[in-house]
């Protein structure tokens, strides 16, 4: 796989959706009409050559860089400012002070004085926000009603112009800080992150501790400055309209947005200041080579193979280390990782860039390993190097640098922009370190082959250079990371003992994926219709070329009566489509190189076949994934490696986010057919290749299918490439034989503990809608928009109990409800219940005392998500998928909510609130030490939640 490591990286730290780097000074002049001579510089960066959005790059007289993007297309508005500093600039004796001053700037500005008078004005407008602090950017973003975007503006210029750093709440967002560190402690990656640190240069700025605690940020002693004067110092000494970097998304035309950002973001101060270059190196030679080996507290072994090597964003154009890392990465036959899967030793690989700084970075191979595998490093160290001994004996070769580029035109060629929100934080990074032209095309951008370009990385991967990190739960350390508190141990020097590699390593061939035919059929539906029905199968095709690319999603759901009827036969399914992801991975690596890619997974009614990809191929993959599905030889080696992944997946249940616990066990309490994973773990032992060979006889001989294609594909193909399906697979049942998944009515349940290990305390408090109506729906869709931010400000921001505070609506299928959680390091559940149990009263006389023109706003905010438009072809398909699972057929579902909710008064809100505060919750609490509840046991006898309320 291609992809960064879990390590932290200036990459990986930044949202995981988004492709991240920014763009080098260096901007080219013009003259904007209108302007002043030399007040405005102006240019057009590179745009896909689909690509129907209009772009305006100006630098304001500040120095302020801001990229204006009117997309006629947008049902949302959307900015992010990109500041150039992180937590590799925090103080030696203020470790966090980045991350908090980020905290600080929600807390009120000058004309805005109010702690919530952002966040609520986002909230009010069907918006959402956030920020992150990394090593070296923190970014700020929003999303909102395109409407609500100057007032949005408004809000958000001040954190950069007049904040007001309140004394009052800098104890309670202290605290905030703390809880999220607290929540963070018992993270993988940044406990593996923790001990690496300790061995990397001490001089350089990013090996410190980012994240901030009670100790790091604690007042200083008398006659210091204080911790609010250091935070004012911080940013007077750092953020500055030079560093800034702004993008926008909006349907509004480029000269209002223009203006909308000049009038706002002109007053941010000009300081004069650069961004902060790293001048020191990562990695002292004279500490390599390194063994290392931290405990995990997972169940899970790893190792990860670094390299240091110079920041490749310098040769961008080239792609140097993306060319390597598709190497080393590939997991096609003669990969190896297929050498290493077929002797049992790993299940997985990634390699690619982490800890880029602008000078340094490190290249990382990461391995996913079996116990067999955590005993043979040396087997798997050898075979690396072995595998990186054929890449320089080859050397850099021009055929497979343009397969790559070529690649990556096809990609950027059709590329589908997404969520604003996620592109305006991409464009916002982006423009700190590539030229102005390439903003856009940078991360595809592959120039004439150039093997000198690539040649120095390929040459910086030796024994003499590694760092190798080994982390699993055996390990018994040394030392323990100051941090985040991993035993670990050590050894610098170190001579690395012989080992003989792997038979079987090659160079992937020419990819025989890669699509010929990209050309656009152009045919819109306006919804799906049923285009094929036999009496076992049912076809759903839309036409659509409104993403304006040659490319079709597929889903089949391959339906069993007997699927999930008990948590053998749910492990059996999820052994099935694990079994068919596993024994296609060879074959099908090079279709997802290509743009076309394919996944099974289980469900409570069977398995589900998703083929995303180019239309031209596309048929192949199809062909060759339902071959494999009924012919396929189950064999012993991929049954073990899937059984592995879900032993470990289900053995760490109970250390996963404690907030995902609750809500899993929620769902466990009120839909049926769900299983706890201690069953689940149970039933999956004994189960071996026979089992699961007479099981998938048996499934493939009772199926009834429900199938669904979407995008540039017309009705007569997709007829035909559905036959084809039917027929290999001969589904007979009719969908009547297949049952529903139910929401069951919450009655009388005690306080439910999930099964879990971690060591804060939590409550979700549920409020189930009385029925499954559209009615219903709507009024808790709306009452959930109304709690939300109140919720948070009250419990988050003045009471401090936690940093995971959250309310809304929180649908269970289609059985509307209201969920408020609180996750907390130091307030026990009791005492969260009593302060939840505060703010209901509180917002019971808030609701008293609600108008009709109050509610307005918020139950607009609700309408405007539920017909948000959907920004890919994938995104739209799901939309349409879960539709057709919850029985809409005339997919119109959505339109028809909206329209309730937009007839929701303050009257009939009060009503609903009511009748929700009238019935008992259901109560999810957990504190450390708490043994589990039996929650099927509790909820065994629990009857469906009706559909109507005269049911």
């Amino acid at each position: 796989m291609t992809l960064s490591p879990p390590l932290v990286s200036r990459s990986l730290m930044l949202l995981a959706t988004l492709w991240l780097a920014a763009l080098v000074p260096g901007l080219a002049r013009a003259e904007a009409p209108g302007e002043p001579s030399g007040s405005v510089e102006t240019t057009r960066p590179h745009t896909s050559p689909q690509d129907i959005r209009d772009y305006r790059l100006l630098t304001l007289s500040n120095g302020l860089t801001a990229l204006l993007v009117h997309d006629p297309e947008a049902d949302k508005a959307a900015a992010s400012m990109n500041v150039s500093v992180g937590s590799a600039d925090d103080p030696e004796d203020l470790a966090g002070l980045a991350h908090f001053l980020e905290h600080m700037l929600f807390l009120g500005t000058a004309p805005f004085p109010d702690a919530d008078a952002y966040q609520g004005y986002i909230n009010r407008h069907g918006g959402s926000h956030n920020a992150f602090t990394a090593p070296h950017d923190t970014n700020y973003f929003f999303d909102i009603e395109p409407e609500a975007l100057p007032g949005a503006l408004d809000r958000f210029s001040q954190f950069f112009i007049a904040p007001l750093f309140n004394a009052d709440r800098l104890e309670s967002e202290r605290n905030i800080v703390h809880s999220e560190y607290q929540a963070r402690i018992r993270d993988e990656a940044r406990r593996e992150q923790d001990v690496l640190n300790q061995f990397l240069n001490p001089a350089h700025p990013g090996t410190g501790f980012s994240v901030g605690s009670r100790e790091t940020l604690a007042d200083p002693a008398e006659g210091e400055p204080s911790l609010r004067a250091r935070v004012i110092d911080f940013y007077e000494r750092h953020y500055d309209a030079n560093v800034m970097h702004l993008a926008l998304i909006a349907p509004q035309d480029l000269d209002t947005q223009e203006a909308l950002v000049r009038e706002r973001f002109d007053a941010i101060v000009d300081r004069d200041l650069e961004a902060p270059r790293v001048a020191t190196p990562l990695v002292l030679d004279e500490t390599l080579p390194l063994a290392l080996a931290a405990r995990s507290l997972r169940d899970r072994q790893q190792v990860s193979f670094l390299f240091p090597i110079p920041d490749p964003n310098r040769d961008y154009p080239f792609k140097p280390v993306d060319f390597l890392a598709n190497l080393l990465g590939h997991e096609g036959e003669g990969s190896l990782l297929a050498a290493l899967r077929e002797a049992g030793l790993a299940d997985a690989l990634a390699a690619g860039l982490t800890r880029d700084d602008g000078e340094n970075a490190l290249f990382a191979v990461t391995v996913s390993l079996t116990p067999d595998g955590a005993e043979r490093l040396d087997t798997i160290q050898a075979s690396l190097f072995a595998t990186i001994a054929r890449l320089r004996e080859a050397g850099p070769q021009a055929w497979r640098y343009e397969e790559q580029a070529r690649l990556a035109e096809q990609r950027f060629r059709f590329i589908q922009h997404g969520e604003p929100i996620h592109g305006v934080t991409r464009l916002a990074m982006s423009l700190a370190d590539y030229p102005a032209e390439d903003v856009l095309y940078a991360p595809y951008r592959m120039g004439e082959f150039a093997a000198e370009r690539l040649t120095p990385y390929l040459q910086a991967l030796t024994p003499e250079r590694l760092i190798r990190l080994y982390s699993g739960p055996e390990v018994e350390g040394e030392s323990t990371s100051p941090w985040f508190q991993a035993p670990y141990r050590a050894e610098a020097r170190i001579d690395w003992p012989a080992a003989e590699p792997l038979d079987g390593l090659s160079l992937p061939e020419p990819n025989p994926f890669i699509a010929q035919d990209l050309s656009l059929l152009g045919a819109q539906d306006e919804r799906p219709e049923l285009r094929l029905e036999t009496p076992g199968a049912r076809l759903w095709h839309q036409a659509h070329g409104g993403f304006r690319t040659p490319q079709v999603e597929w889903r089949l759901s391959l339906q069993h009566p007997g699927a999930s009827a008990s948590p053998h036969q749910a492990v059996l399914s999820q052994l099935l489509a694990g079994w068919l992801n596993d024994s296609l991975n060879e074959a099908f690596y090079p279709a997802r190189l290509a743009g076309q890619h394919f996944s099974a997974y289980a469900h409570a009614r069977g398995l589900t076949l998703s083929f995303s990809g180019w239309r031209d191929r596309q048929a192949r993959v199809m062909e060759e994934a339902l071959a494999q599905l009924t012919e396929g030889e189950i064999t012993a080696a991929s049954l073990a490696r899937v059984k592995q992944r879900l032993a470990r997946e289900w053995r760490n249940a109970p250390l996963s986010a404690l907030y995902q616990q609750a809500n899993r066990t929620l769902g466990e309490a009120l839909i049926r057919p769900q299983w706890p994973t201690a069953d689940l773990l149970e039933a999956l032992e004994p189960l071996d290749s026979e089992a699961l060979r007479t099981y998938r006889r048996d499934f493939l001989a009772a199926l009834h299918i429900e199938a669904m294609a979407i995008g540039d594909l017309d009705a007569t193909l997709a007829r035909q490439q559905a036959l084809e399906v039917f027929e290999a697979l001969a589904p007979r049942l009719p969908a009547d034989a297949i049952a529903d998944l139910t929401p069951l009515e919450a009655v009388d349940l005690p306080p439910l503990r999930p099964d879990s290990q971690r060591q804060e305390s939590l409550l979700l408090r549920y409020l189930q809608g009385p029925d499954r109506t559209l009615a219903s729906q709507a009024e808790l869709a709306v009452l959930g928009q109304l709690l939300s931010t109140p919720f948070y400000t009250r419990l988050r921001t003045e009471e401090q109990l936690g940093y995971i505070v959250n309310a809304g609506y929180r649908p269970l299928l289609d059985a509307p409800g209201i969920a408020l959680l609180v996750q907390s390091p130091e307030t026990g559940s009791q005492a969260i219940g009593e302060h939840i149990d505060a703010f209901l009263e509180t917002f019971d006389a808030t609701l008293a005392e609600l108008d009709d023109a109050t509610l307005a706003p918020y139950r607009q905010a609700v309408r405007d998500q539920l017909l948000a438009r959907d920004t890919s072809l994938g995104q739209l398909t799901d939309r349409l998928w879960r539709g057709l699972a919850l029985g809409d057929e005339a997919f119109d579902r959505r339109e028809r909510l909206a329209a309730e909710v937009m007839a929701v008064d303050a009257g009939r809100l009060r009503q609903a609130w009511q009748t929700l505060r009238r019935e008992p919750p259901v109560d999810v609490a957990f504190d450390p030490g708490d043994e589990p509840s039996d929650v099927l046991a509790l909820s065994r006898d629990l009857p469906p939640l009706p559909h109507h309320a005269d049911e």
